[in-house]
């Protein structure tokens, strides 16, 4: 059974789903004219210059969160079990061609998350609380309107029911893996820490999941980046076959776990668009109701930060994984081992004591991701539950926690790429339906942007 669902969703990733998702980005990036291509100064000015100097416009505009605890949130909720044990086990199991058809997915991805955060900014709502939501669910409703409802509500479903899967299955189960794996640590007390310390954490209220994220993450994924980088720097003679084999393989039947010829065209475009989409969200939509709550004078300059986040995600933090472990070998990759791949590239180059730190500090960007993706919890039920609802069943965020730290890592994973593929389908409907209202937004900032008037009500009409 598992392996009939397994090969029906490599079915759909292969082809189907793959075709769509490139499609709809590829739509918007030629429609922008390859924005993300060519103005890497405008989109560096209007995001990471924003949080300092004479460009900060973080209290301008309305929302809970600064942009730079958005970021900070929405990459906890990214980074970690995708962009490490999922980009090792793509190329286990799909071979290293994988990592070319996430670089495709990702290239085109960086304009689709502009899009979604963006129209996500833009039709968010405010509670009485002074809360803010939005996402997918909210610009299907208020942007193509009340008949597209049921769409809406499917959304939110498929996003209750992916949160349940990334945050409370996938991450919590690598973490326990690291823990268990590197020190020894039963898998069931770390669970019951996750659940316990996420609790503190969470219930502090969304300022200080904001700052908690900001504060931590950071300087683990430096240390990551650093631990990683030796690896590659110490392979360097390695670096042209690795990118011939990637490009080569893309195209042709390549090896996986252990060397041995087996992976087809379909299998590493299949891994590699699954893996791209489940670690960057790109075309998901899920990373826009946390984008949803930002402090931000425009929903384009928002918009902006998703180009960024998939640039680092994708472009930065997966291919940090992925040129490691491909330099040290593929016979060293076990499909089954998830995250412990990467310790296990870590360790030809660092000594045990090293690789036990970066494990620890790996497991705080786990972690922190648990923590991030809550925003998208809350919001699924929210919108389903009401607020009433949201404050009675939000506790149980922790109870998967619990349970998965001991299921088996493919399973896991065929959960998660199952989860992906229910999310997908609405989102990219709505974004193509409301195209122009989108495009008017950007041709709205640019103007506004250009004419000093950005502090003023924006007016745009509907689709």
């Amino acid at each position: 059974m598992l392996d009939a669902v397994s090969d029906f969703f490599g079915f759909l990733w292969g082809g189907p789903m793959f075709v769509v998702v490139f499609g709809v980005g590829l739509y918007f990036t030629f429609k922008l004219k390859f924005f993300q291509l060519f103005n890497p100064g405008y989109i560096w000015q209007n995001t990471v210059r924003t949080l300092f100097g004479r460009n900060k416009q973080d209290t301008t505009g309305e929302g809970q969160l600064k942009s730079l605890q958005v970021a900070a949130a929405v990459l906890s909720g990214t980074l970690g079990a995708g962009s490490i044990a999922g980009v090792a086990t793509a190329i286990a199991t799909g071979g290293p061609g994988a990592i070319f058809w996430m670089w495709v997915v990702a290239f085109v991805g960086m304009i689709t998350k502009f899009v979604e955060v963006t129209l996500a900014v833009y039709y968010r709502e405010q509670n009485k609380q002074g809360e803010f939501y939005g996402g997918p669910m909210y610009y299907i409703r208020k942007g193509l309107g009340s008949k597209w409802t049921p769409l809406a509500t499917t959304y939110t479903i498929a996003l209750l029911v992916f949160v349940t899967t990334d945050a409370g299955f996938v991450q919590t189960n690598t973490m326990a893996s690291t823990l268990n794996g590197m020190f020894g640590i039963p898998t069931w007390i770390t669970g019951i820490g996750i659940a316990l310390i996420g609790a503190l954490v969470i219930f502090r209220g969304i300022k200080a999941l904001g700052a908690f994220c900001t504060f931590v993450l950071p300087p683990i994924v430096l240390l990551y980046y650093i631990g990683a980088g030796w690896v590659i720097l110490t392979n360097l003679q390695g670096i042209p076959q690795m990118f011939a084999g990637i490009v080569h393989y893309a195209f042709a039947p390549g090896p996986i776990a252990g060397g041995i010829i087996g992976s087809t065209i379909m299998t590493a475009i299949s891994r590699g668009a699954a893996r791209g989409l489940f670690t960057n969200e790109a075309g998901m939509g899920t990373s826009a109701t946390v984008h949803a709550t930002a402090n931000v004078d425009h929903p384009i300059r928002q918009g902006m930060w998703g180009i960024v986040e998939v640039f680092v995600v994708s472009f930065i933090t997966c291919n940090v994984t992925a040129f490691m472990v491909l330099l040290v070998g593929m016979q060293s990759l076990t499909a089954d081992a998830g995250i412990l791949n990467a310790f296990h590239a870590l360790g030809t180059a660092w000594p045990p004591v090293l690789v036990q730190v970066m494990s620890f500090g790996i497991s705080l960007i786990l972690f922190t991701s648990y923590l991030g993706s809550f925003i998208r919890f809350r919001t699924a039920l929210y919108d389903l539950l009401g607020d009433t609802g949201e404050r009675i069943l939000k506790w149980a965020y922790f109870i998967p926690p619990l349970i998965a730290v001991n299921m088996e890592i493919p399973v896991i994973w065929l959960m998660a790429d199952v989860a992906v593929g229910f999310l997908i389908i609405p989102n990219l409907i709505a974004l193509f339906g409301l195209r122009h209202v989108f495009m008017r937004l950007y041709e709205d900032f640019r103007a506004r942007d250009k004419a000093g008037t950005l502090h003023e009500p924006i007016n745009i009409l509907q689709p």
